[in-house]
């Protein structure tokens, strides 16, 4: 293999395009998605008609934020991973300003740019301090800085969980709760699976929306490995594809090779046949048992749990014990 120079960060995305890419099965993680297009692209879809995700999230934090904070009740610093540009973030921290004079406010990111327009987006509340930290929460040690006399409120929100098996999404939850203290706590976002009121052409509909800006998204990580890798991947070549897993209850993301090809990236040759496809992301969808399942194996106990009317969507607040 060609060795080539690359800064840290490159290097930890050849090691796991290069492993991901050798596998049986082609994937890709999509931590790889958060570029600072890929980011872009990501709140695009957070505003989609067919992504109900965001605004049944945000709507359950304005019916509900108040209610959080009264059982925490004050003194609560707040720590986010994944955040984001913390778009839905706002409406928590407003309502945390109610209970207190000031709030301390720590997002965690792979993305520097999405914690640039979250820390400017944020300014607009004066009582909140917020200290970012870019770090790949998954891969990367994080801090979380508590305040002498608060408790930590740990945000893991908009269904990031999701994006990981049930061993992953165990062993995120129990690294976080080791930067926790009894008595902290977790305000988790779950996606809810197919029900009598969930349809799974509406689970569909959220990850193949008909602007196409979803399979925009997914083709950017080939996109992120052209720019950084200098790989030769045409995107004209590959198209976005979703299924759902009904047994793993999870919607599966891949590209589909659309002709037998081979494609350079780092000195190394992948071949691909026509159709095969590059996994790159899961979703998966909870019911209630399985939210109290990965709660419980990871050292937190469920205190309340809000979800809509449709019941598409769940926000669970959880103490750690």
């Amino acid at each position: 293999m060609t060795t080539i120079s690359l800064p840290a960060v490159n290097e930890a995305v050849l090691t796991e395009a290069l492993t991901g890419l050798s596998a049986p099965q082609k994937k890709l993680s999509p931590w790889l998605f958060y570029d600072e297009a890929g980011s872009q692209l990501f709140e695009q879809i957070t505003t989609l008609p067919e992504y109900y995700l965001t605004r049944t999230e945000r709507a359950l934090f304005q019916a509900h934020a108040d209610e959080i904070f009264l059982e925490l009740g004050s003194g609560v610093t707040i720590a986010e991973l994944g955040a984001g540009s913390a778009a839905k973030t706002g409406i928590l921290l407003h309502a945390a300003t109610r209970f207190q004079p000031t709030v301390l406010y720590q997002p965690i990111d792979i993305s520097p740019s999405a914690l640039d327009e979250a820390a400017a987006s944020l300014s607009a509340i004066p009582s909140v301090r917020v200290e970012p930290q870019a770090a790949n929460y998954i891969t990367e040690p994080f801090r979380i800085t508590r305040l002498q006399g608060h408790k930590v409120l740990a945000l893991y929100i908009g269904s990031s969980i999701g994006n990981f098996s049930p061993a992953e999404a165990t062993s995120i939850l129990c690294n976080l709760r080791h930067h926790l203290t009894p008595g902290d706590a977790l305000l988790l976002g779950t996606d809810l699976a197919p029900g009598a009121t969930k349809s799974v052409e509406t689970l569909l509909a959220a990850y193949d929306d008909a602007a196409g800006v979803t399979a925009a998204f997914n083709l950017n990580v080939l996109s992120r490995l052209n720019r950084e890798l200098g790989a030769e991947f045409d995107l004209s070549a590959f198209a976005h594809r979703v299924r759902w897993n009904r047994h793993c209850s999870r919607i599966e993301m891949h590209l589909e090779s659309l002709a037998r090809q081979t494609v350079t990236l780092a000195g190394t040759s992948i071949r691909f046949e026509e159709g095969e496809t590059i996994h790159t992301e899961n979703s998966y969808k909870f019911n209630a048992a399985a939210i109290q399942a990965l709660l419980a194996g990871s050292g937190f106990v469920s205190a309340r749990t809000f979800t809509d009317t449709g019941e598409t969507f769940a926000v669970t607040l959880a103490e750690a014990v």
